[in-house]
């Protein structure tokens, strides 16, 4: 069974944002009058969009790999996975400022290591932003034995990378793991004998979008 959902329409991490923005246009408004503070209430909306997390459908495929984040499929590659050293089957999702950045589990699996390496604030969409940019990794690990890598990597305008799992915690597909704030990417690492589902350009959502299969053996 799936665990309940937290904090239901408005991610936790936006609320002192939203409050902030709520605020300021009230005292614009009381200060300047209703028409000044309009600007101000339309930042407090893109706020309010920004931080929203809607529950999500989780598909039954035990075999699948499921999107760690909203956003548009921008590779499908074979390529190194630099943090556990193999060949892999790399998918990275793109997130602009109007996607939810709530980051969720690609797997039922156990986290076996965290990894977090500063770097420079690249656009995300760019191929050697996996490398350059701050980024936060998880290596998970099915009950399979599948290895899946999981790495969240701030952008241009994000330059906050929200992780809440340490190694030995048990995640299952779909799980809300962390966030990004305004911006950012996540890439997957999976085996290269990995079936992709998803393709170049797709639009992607958190926990419901399929990305490919894994093999039913590690």
């Amino acid at each position: 069974m799936r665990p309940p959902y937290p904090h239901p329409i408005i991610a936790r991490e936006g609320w002192p944002f939203l409050a902030a923005a709520v605020a300021a246009a009230v005292l614009v408004g009381w200060l300047a009058g209703g028409w000044w503070s309009l600007p101000v209430w339309l930042g407090a909306l893109f706020v309010l969009q920004f931080f929203r997390d809607p529950p999500r459908e989780v598909p039954d495929d035990p075999q699948a790999v499921v999107s760690p984040a909203d956003g548009r499929i921008v590779a499908v590659e074979r390529a190194r996975d630099p943090w556990l050293e193999r060949d892999a089957l790399k998918i990275s999702v793109f997130m602009n400022v109007f996607n939810v950045h709530s980051n969720r589990s690609p797997v039922d699996g156990t986290v076996q290591r965290r990894w977090y390496h500063a770097g420079r604030f690249l656009n995300a969409a760019l191929d050697k932003a996996s490398l350059e940019n701050e980024r936060n990794a998880l290596a998970l690990r099915t009950a399979d034995g599948v290895d899946v890598t999981c790495v969240q990597i701030a952008g241009l305008v994000a330059r906050r990378i929200l992780c809440y799992v340490e190694a030995g915690a048990e995640l299952e597909r779909g799980q809300r793991f962390g966030f990004i704030r305004f911006g950012s990417r996540v890439d997957v690492y999976l085996p290269p004998e990995a079936q992709a589902v998803a393709a170049l350009g797709d639009k992607v959502h958190a926990a419901e979008s399929v990305l490919a299969r894994l093999p039913a053996h590690g």
